[in-house]
């Protein structure tokens, strides 16, 4: 049951599924897991929002623009979090993913974003702009930018890529309605554990690594949340800043 992980949308939502241990009892099945809302971008909202995210979207390909002339080739970010700072460096391999997610950072589409999944001895996610909208709390786990990004899973294999600890990797829809491993735009988590993670290699596109701050993963980790790994107490990202210009 835990040799894979699935981001399957279950009520509409992307969902991290076969994870180890954690903040569930041991006897939570993987059905149980899908069941909860998680990561997501679901059709309806998107349809509900085309306006908005067609706004968005101009936004984001401005500072897109931007990001183009002054991005690193292996850029790093600090993201700066109310449990202390994570410094990430972005991989080269993968630049579909590095320049997207500079592009929103840039934007501070991250800004005040809620970690909205929590496991620990798995990982943490991040990246639902529904967690800034009280109005959307009940659609937690199915917000994002409007649109997914091709897989670069290929060369996260060929570049001997794995899920460590601190390890940054895109979410996605499952398999099923998903076959061609698409990323979710914006969603994104961070191993916390490697034996934990490790059945997701080749399966999902890691492109960044932690280089500072694996004390904060565990910090966010280990607080205390509900049954589907949502933190009782707000833990958010307070901004996300380009380091080396």
């Amino acid at each position: 049951m835990h040799k894979r992980l699935l981001l399957l949308f279950c009520a509409g939502a992307l969902i991290i599924a076969g994870c180890k241990g954690g903040n569930k009892s041991a006897n939570d099945t993987t059905d149980e897991i899908q069941s909860t809302e998680t990561i997501s971008e679901i059709t309806d909202e998107q349809n509900e929002n085309q306006a908005e995210m067609s706004r968005e979207k101009m936004t984001l390909q401005e500072a897109e623009a931007e990001a183009a002339i002054k991005l690193p080739e292996e850029p790093v970010f600090a993201i700066k979090t109310t449990k202390g700072t994570i410094k990430v460096k972005l991989y080269k391999e993968t630049p579909l993913h590095r320049d997207n997610f500079a592009k929103l950072a840039n934007s501070h589409f991250y800004d005040d974003i809620l970690f909205h999944r929590v496991i620990n001895n798995f990982m943490i996610q991040v990246g639902d702009p529904n967690t800034k909208d009280s109005t959307k709390f009940d659609r937690i786990g199915m917000g994002g930018p409007g649109y997914t990004l091709p897989n670069e899973i290929a060369q996260c294999v060929k570049a001997g890529k794995k899920h460590k600890k601190g390890a940054l990797a895109a979410a996605r829809r499952g398999d099923a309605v998903n076959p061609g491993k698409e990323s979710s735009g914006s969603q994104f988590y961070i191993v916390q554990s490697e034996e934990g993670c490790k059945h997701l290699d080749g399966e999902y596109t890691i492109f960044g690594e932690t280089i500072e701050g694996l004390d904060i993963i565990d910090k966010i980790a280990s607080v205390k949340t509900d049954r589907n790994g949502r933190p009782d107490s707000d833990i958010s990202i307070i901004s996300i800043t380009l380091v080396n210009k």
